[in-house]
């Protein structure tokens, strides 16, 4: 279903991505018949019920090129999908607490290089697991971190922490002996079991994409004196008008909910209205609306200020845009799964603070630009920024099967860009 110019204006009056009206998608250098092609796909597989809904905005030059919304909200509550549906982002959380910690650290209230003990002393003194194989046997082995891991270890996924979701390593299966993904904890009682547990890796050694901005999101309340939730609904999403953008909903937020298809058996992912999270997930807790997320969006590409309101200078958004895996790093084992949200060298990608980072034009295999970067959920959605192009696309999805969430942000980068003129 397309979103008319008329309620486009409505959504954006009170928090207008630009000081001019809504252009037409001409106006912001695209093509209206070729961005139909978008339109064309996502209702075709809402059709044949591979999805069950969707959200997408893309904007250009800070004017909104196109915004539309297809299928379901909630396929089985027949509720149609709405431009102002919330959804679950996941891992689109990272840079929203990497933004929180930038912020501090221009308050020179932290440095990328402290160590993070300095902040969380449970941490101190880590061991890192190592698996020995004695015959059909795993063991596994426990040496002392070879050094501290730094504030930009966690925002770069380099300190060792790994999910205990997936995979199967013994450090994994003890993580998940330890529910280090309960939503029932609050982020120091996180701390405290994360602090009993092996490292995956030695600090500074490996991309590990892990529970690095869950810890990161501890440093922030502490640092702070305020919970994540508090700081970043106070700090960020009300000054750039992201007014359905938290940890936590009220309720009648939470009945704007998008789900995803699965079975009704199945257990919730994610925000659960029925059991809301007590932890604040810095990693992957948010939920917001495509509005609201384009809304941060712009903020990073601007520069770090939209609308007469900074949150970060010029230079820190630079800072956390550019690459910061060191040569020679090593690769985790879930990186590989990861699809298009992954850093991988091969697709001459690398990661910044908080997101992943194009570095080369050639080798991957959509299109982009050199410094364009990006990030996508478990549960779905996905963004990302050109700022070559003056380019932001949202695409909101509440999609669980990880081949699908891949095909998805490869479709999308393939129908924008060739729709630009």
């Amino acid at each position: 279903m397309k979103v008319v110019p008329s309620l486009l204006a409505t959504l954006f009056a009170m928090n207008a991505l630009s000081a001019t009206d809504t252009p037409s998608p001409e106006a912001a250098g695209f093509s209206a018949s070729k961005l139909q092609r978008l339109t064309e796909k996502f209702e075709g597989d809402v059709k044949a019920g591979t999805i069950p809904g969707a959200v997408v905005l893309v904007v250009r030059n800070g004017k909104v090129a196109y915004f539309q919304h297809f299928g379901d909200r909630d396929r089985p509550a027949k509720a149609p999908m709405q431009p102002d549906a919330l959804f679950r982002i996941a891992s689109m959380t990272k840079p929203v607490t990497s933004v929180a910690a930038l912020m501090l650290m221009e308050e020179g209230k932290l440095q990328l290089g402290d160590p993070v003990s300095k902040y969380l002393p449970q941490l101190k003194q880590m061991q890192v697991g190592v698996e020995k194989a004695e015959g059909s046997e795993r063991t596994l082995a426990l040496e002392p971190s070879r050094r501290e891991m730094t504030i930009q270890d966690l925002m770069r996924h380099t300190s060792g922490f790994t999910y205990g979701i997936f995979g199967d390593s013994l450090v994994q299966r003890a993580n998940r002996a330890a529910n280090t993904m309960d939503d029932q904890q609050t982020n120091a009682e996180l701390i405290d079991k994360l602090a009993k547990l092996p490292l995956a890796y030695q600090p500074g050694t490996t991309f590990e994409y892990g529970m690095s901005t869950d810890v990161l999101g501890r440093v922030v309340e502490v640092v702070s004196g305020m919970d994540l939730n508090r700081f970043v609904v106070e700090r960020i999403a009300k000054p750039l008008g992201m007014n359905d953008t938290a940890f936590q909903l009220s309720p009648q937020q939470a009945a704007r909910l998008a789900e995803p298809l699965r079975d009704p058996k199945a257990p919730v992912i994610g925000y659960n209205p029925a059991r809301p999270p007590k932890w604040f997930s810095g990693g992957g807790g948010l939920v917001s609306t495509a509005h609201d997320y384009a809304r941060f969006s712009q903020m990073l590409l601007n520069g770090g200020e939209l609308d007469g309101v900074r949150l970060l200078s010029r230079k820190s958004v630079e800072l956390m845009t550019s690459n910061h895996l060191p040569p020679g790093v090593a690769y985790g084992g879930f990186v590989q799964e990861l699809g298009l949200t992954a850093p991988l060298p091969q697709l001459g990608q690398g990661y910044g603070l908080g997101v992943g980072v194009r570095l080369e034009p050639g080798r991957g295999t959509v299109p982009g630009s050199v410094g364009d970067y990006f990030w996508g959920g478990a549960t779905g959605p996905y963004f990302w920024i050109d700022p070559k192009e003056q380019l932001i696309a949202i695409m909101m999805l509440q999609e669980l099967n990880i081949e699908r969430r891949t095909y998805y942000r490869s479709i999308m980068r393939n129908l924008v860009y060739q729709a630009m003129e």
